[in-house]
């Protein structure tokens, strides 16, 4: 079965494994925009660490959960928010305000949308976190 998209089938492993309380998923899916996903919810305490197991084919991601996540997923199609429509998507993806996280692509890289703001720049949300 062809994956279509590998951010969300990871997302969706990773939410899965957590409801069952899990404390480690071993993915198949490896890519730099998984990684740089997984760093920032390792910097924002959602993801307690993860690491790159070679395997001649691609590779691994062996990610070790916090048990801290109770809903991730991703945002399809990624839309693209300015510096000021952020709480227009926070009141959509998120429960309560200053509650999770939403992932943006920036034009200065893939980071949060309180990092955005902070920065006034607008990108493309990717995934949503809490």
């Amino acid at each position: 079965m062809a994956l279509n998209n590998p951010l969300a089938n990871v997302l969706s492993a990773i939410n899965n494994n957590e409801r069952v309380s899990h404390k480690e998923v071993t993915l198949k899916n490896n890519s730099k925009v998984i990684r740089k996903v997984l760093d920032i919810l390792q910097e924002q305490g959602y993801v307690s660490s993860f690491e790159v197991i070679e395997n001649g084919r691609g590779g691994e991601l062996k990610v070790l959960l916090a048990g801290t996540i109770n809903k991730i997923g991703v945002i399809s199609p990624n839309f693209p928010v300015g510096k000021s429509d952020y709480q227009k998507y926070e009141q959509r993806y998120l429960p309560a305000r200053d509650f999770g996280i939403l992932v943006v692509s920036t034009s200065k890289g893939m980071m949060t949308h309180m990092q955005a703001k902070e920065l006034g720049i607008g990108g493309r949300l990717i995934a949503y976190c809490y």
